[in-house]
């Protein structure tokens, strides 16, 4: 059901930031509390000085103090503050103290809610630029037993700890305006986040939806949204498909990454994981257990026809995810800037598992010309971490096999090339399987499109039966094949 709130025809057009609190605070049945830890009362002094806020705020805290605040929230294992599990302490016990001290019979139309961030903002030293958790929990129907939350991580790219404040306080305002008024437009909502905000004070990195009022939102495809919109350079999912923070899954990891279209997932690419992963994890200073293995996706391979294919994407995600894969979704189109992106959450070994292509192109100029120092910088940024090329195979048409001993670059990339060869910074995965050397991800795909028989034997156990059961890719098969 959807519920029109009171003086919706009073602002029309994107309202300032103090218009925004006056409305939440003329609205009669918006009711709730402020919780904010680590940067200040930011979010709620904005309603304070729009007027009209005693009908709309019940209480207003921080708890800067750990011990103040594990008395209020309970005390975390790991000691660690700015997380989304304290978050979700925060607006459970906060939105539960409004149910029990408001009674719903006297109050029978008031919607209740708890906004709550925790922040650390930037350090003296300037090392860490900070970042947070913020969400809202709320009702928008009164009558509604289940509630919504909207939470939401963000990372600071600003250099000073009171501008940092400031933008704080205009996203806290954004969200809690977008919650109530935009709800049934979540895409919409996810831009106005960014109201009287530039892409350069702040990052948000991890989005998720819930509630009876989101019951159709994706939050795979909300956080594509991230990507799509400048947001955030990169995405991640987890195996079960939700959305989780990068920092939590690659921090202090030997990670390897595998980039791809997945267009369906293939077994050559199910070959080249499980064999580079074997030759990575016998490497020194590779602990397995410390190992995260990315099914990477760059923005440029979800386009078509100039547009990002929202339901092509969802039906590579859902392929991977089912596969036990974690899956990230960047924006990065040179592999140095994956290589960079990985580099902020570790100093540890990292591996690129790739097809013989794929060395080829890192080894083209063109790609590299927007940079001073061209392929040259890109090489620093890409090689001088602690990291290896795992190259699989590439069989030519006359049967021959290329590797990284035979494989042809430019003539003026050649001596480059034998330098990160020879030095080992580029391995051939030889114990690979040559019968899916001639499996190719748009040989599949067209087969899918024109209906044709036999694709499926050339994808991973499982796969072919969830794209036909799934109708995945245009698929239009009746009969399932799991082979």
């Amino acid at each position: 059901m959807e519920i029109t709130l009171k003086g919706d025809k009073e602002f029309e057009n994107i309202p300032s930031l103090k218009d925004k609190a006056l409305r939440i605070n003329l609205n009669e049945n918006i009711y709730g509390t402020f919780a904010e830890i680590g940067a200040g009362q930011e979010t709620v002094r904005h309603f304070f000085r729009a007027g009209g806020a005693s009908g709309t705020i019940a209480k207003a805290m921080s708890a800067y103090d750990k011990s103040f605040s594990d008395a209020i929230y309970g005390i975390e294992d790991d000691r660690r503050y700015v997380t989304e599990a304290r978050l979700r302490k925060m607006l459970h016990h906060e939105y539960r103290l409004i149910e029990e001290r408001i009674g719903r019979e006297s109050n029978p139309h008031r919607m209740f809610f708890s906004f709550a961030n925790t922040v650390a903002t930037i350090d003296f030293a300037k090392k860490y630029k900070g970042h947070g958790w913020v969400g809202i929990k709320y009702q928008i129907d009164p009558e509604d037993k289940e509630v919504n939350e909207i939470i939401l991580h963000i990372r600071f790219k600003e250099n000073d700890a009171r501008l940092q404040q400031e933008t704080l306080g205009i996203l806290g305002t954004n969200l809690i305006y977008g919650a109530f008024y935009k709800y049934n437009e979540p895409k919409k909502l996810l831009r106005y986040l960014y109201d009287h905000l530039d892409k350069d004070q702040l990052e948000i990195d991890t989005i998720n939806f819930s509630g009876p009022v989101f019951k159709n939102v994706d939050n795979r495809l909300m956080s594509l949204q991230l990507v799509k919109n400048g947001m955030t350079d990169a995405v991640m999912f987890a195996p079960d498909g939700n959305n989780v923070l990068p920092a939590r899954v690659l921090y202090k990891k030997n990670i390897l990454a595998l980039r791809g279209s997945f267009r369906p997932v293939t077994k050559v690419n199910m070959d080249m994981y499980q064999k580079s992963l074997d030759m990575f994890i016998k490497e020194n200073k590779v602990d397995e257990e410390r190992t995260q293995v990315i099914f990477e996706i760059t923005l440029s391979n979800l386009r078509a026809e100039g547009e990002i294919d929202e339901q092509d994407f969802m039906d590579r995600a859902r392929l991977l995810c089912s596969l036990g894969q974690t899956v990230l979704i960047s924006n990065f189109q040179e592999y140095y800037k994956l290589v960079e992106y990985f580099s902020q959450y570790t100093k540890n070994r990292m591996g690129l598992a790739m097809g013989v292509n794929n060395l080829v192109d890192i080894f083209d100029e063109k790609y590299y010309r927007h940079l001073s120092g061209g392929i040259l910088e890109a090489f620093g940024k890409l090689f001088f971490k602690d990291l290896r090329v795992y190259l699989y195979p590439m069989e030519n048409e006359d049967g021959t096999i290329t590797t990284s001993d035979n494989l042809k670059v430019h003539p003026r990339m050649k001596e480059l090339y034998k330098f990160f060869k020879y030095n080992g910074k580029v391995v051939d995965i030889a114990d690979y399987d040559p019968s899916t050397l001639n499996v190719f991800s748009r040989k599949v795909l067209k087969m899918i499109a024109q209906g044709e028989d036999g694709w499926q034997p050339m994808l991973p156990e499982g796969v072919s039966k969830l794209i036909a059961e799934q109708s995945l890719f245009g698929c239009e098969t009746e009969e399932i094949q799991n082979k």
